[in-house]
């Protein structure tokens, strides 16, 4: 029992050691390391050791995170081509493309999977001694099934979420570029405006497009790949109507203001669809939690005047 508890903590602190490798940002943490390091020593006027340098990493970049992508990168090779690109995909609609990548997600399944497997085992264990071998059997290999498929089913609502969040700020973030273009900024500019005065995901989407241009791509490609990784309706919309404005030559300010009335009302339905769900979303609590409260408020005095009447009559 001792080495079984042992095993645990181990599994769970690989698991945490994990997902915090994985919410990080590798490539923008590594380089400013790497300058900070570099600063110190060309500050203090000693030869560069590159034996040194590296010792002077933090463990957890020397030694942790390597495992777990090295691990990652193992389980990727007897994994489907499209699994991988179907993750790849997924986290690029979550925007945590630059945080994670595919082999250090399927790492962080298979410890996901192993730790609910192991804590389902325990807890038979401990409080049912009398339960049969083949059932612990199935119920632990359930749950370490579910606890693998867990990360893709959180995965799915930070994409769900990240789409919400975008589709509610569009319409206001388009009026702020009809603002700025109406004051004579050019596009780039009224998107790099938007991206510096909010702090939302549709704003780091515009300023991963504007670094993008700068780093040399054009206009219409830096459009169309924060549209592939948003996945949204609206923004193709608004992709194909500033692209077909620059075509064309019709004022910008003009298609951003119908573009915004447009996603305004786009917003307002989809309340509205939201709204007229909510009674049947109602009826599950309702009949699990309200009605039997309300029979029991309503029936104990009447059983109780039963029951004394059958007693003493």
């Amino acid at each position: 029992m001792t080495g079984i508890f042992i095993f645990i903590g181990v599994v769970l602190v690989i698991a945490v050691v994990l997902v915090l490798i994985g919410i990080r940002n590798p490539k923008a943490a590594d380089e400013q390391a790497l300058y900070e390091r570099l600063e110190e020593f060309s500050q203090s006027g000693t030869p560069i050791d590159l034996e040194q340098l590296e010792m002077a990493q933090p463990f957890t970049e020397r030694v942790i995170y390597p495992i777990a992508r090295k691990l990652g990168e193992f389980t990727m090779r007897f994994t489907p081509q499209n699994w991988l690109t179907s993750i790849s995909r997924k986290l690029e609609l979550a925007g945590s493309s630059s945080k994670m990548d595919p082999s250090l997600f399927l790492a962080l399944q298979f410890i996901s999977g192993i730790g609910f497997g192991v804590l389902m085992f325990l807890l038979l264990k401990l409080t049912g001694s009398n339960i049969p071998g083949g059932r612990i059997f199935l119920f632990t290999a359930g749950i370490t099934i579910v606890g693998f498929f867990f990360p893709q089913y959180q995965l799915s609502r930070n994409i769900t979420n990240r789409q919400k969040n975008i589709r509610k700020a569009m319409p206001d973030a388009l009026d702020l570029l009809t603002i700025c273009v109406e004051a004579g900024l050019g596009f780039d500019a009224a998107m790099s405006k938007v991206a510096e005065k909010w702090e939302s995901q549709l704003s780091m989407a515009f300023a991963r497009v504007i670094q993008e241009i700068q780093l040399g791509k054009t206009r219409r490609e830096a459009l169309y790949d924060m549209q592939a990784n948003i996945g949204l309706s609206e923004m193709t919309s608004f992709v194909a109507a500033i692209i077909q404005s620059e075509q064309l030559g019709v004022s910008m300010a003009k298609v951003l203001r119908i573009q915004a009335d447009q996603m305004r009302i786009k917003r307002r339905q989809i309340a509205e669809e939201e709204a007229h769900k909510a009674p049947t979303k109602m009826l599950i609590p309702m009949a699990l939690l309200i009605f039997p409260s309300i029979l029991v408020v309503l029936m104990t005095p009447a059983l109780l005047q039963i029951m004394k009447s059958n007693i003493f009559g």
